[in-house]
């Protein structure tokens, strides 16, 4: 079930002695995960680069869908960008919660899947009751050619402060990022009108006020002061050579 919607890769719920694997690390993995796994090793097609191995990280090539791993071998796993590529989704995250007692998906949003579409992902997602809702994009024709990545992961993220804030406060618009414990629940190309609506017809304003509901002024303002506080944060750390703590 669903935990938390963590603030950032750096808020997870992750215990100090806790053994960590992360699923899907690619050229990027976390800075916490002891073991970490990729199944392709000489194709960056799901990636953004070479594969990347941490000091003191464990490297195993495998499939998600079938872990060469025991059962709760370890306290927390971590999937970052990865779940909107599988091919069996199911399967992937019954792999997730066979092997670890809880952990952390992060996947971009139907909103930010729109602002920058990528050939690799299979699919679109939401989040729901709860549940991640997942639904092919083949199922509903899915068209989207301008790929805007560069502007909204690289360039903004970058340059501007306000835009830092806005993905402090609103980073669901872009991305969801889902903790769970024991079991992670979702749904494949549901038929139910209640979620299936969201892919196929334009949002109205109330379709927006159930994901993205209106915070009085002084919850804003908080949220916005606790974003320049941890801007400021990771700008000293990382200009002193701190790690991230998680």
């Amino acid at each position: 079930m669903k935990t938390s919607n963590p603030k950032s890769r750096n808020h997870l719920g992750i215990g100090k002695n806790d053994r960590v694997l992360e699923v899907g690390c690619g050229h990027n993995p976390h800075f916490r995960s002891n073991v970490i796994v990729d199944k392709f090793i000489d194709s960056n097609y799901h990636r953004s680069g070479d594969i990347k191995i941490l000091r003191d990280q464990v490297f195993v090539q495998a499939d998600g869908e079938a872990l060469p791993f025991k059962d709760k071998e370890f306290d927390y796993a971590i999937c970052n960008q990865v779940l909107e590529h599988v091919e069996n989704p199911i399967q992937f995250v019954k792999e997730q919660s066979r092997v670890a007692k809880k952990g952390y998906i992060e996947v971009p949003s139907l909103m930010g899947e729109y602002l920058f579409p990528k050939k690799s992902h299979k699919w679109l997602i939401l989040e729901m009751d709860g549940k991640l809702i997942m639904m092919d994009k083949k199922e509903v024709n899915f068209q989207s050619s301008l790929d805007l990545g560069e502007l909204f992961l690289h360039h903004l993220p970058s340059q501007s402060i306000g835009y830092k804030i806005m993905q402090y406060t609103h980073g669901d618009v872009e991305t969801i990022r889902y903790e769970w414990e024991g079991e992670i629940e979702i749904l494949v190309n549901p038929t139910e009108e209640k979620y299936r609506q969201y892919f196929e017809k334009p949002w109205t304003v109330q379709d927006a006020a159930t994901f993205f509901p209106k915070k009085s002024t002084t919850s804003e303002l908080w949220d916005a002061l606790k974003a320049v506080g941890y801007i400021l944060t990771r700008s000293i750390k990382a200009k002193f050579g701190f790690r991230a703590v998680a």
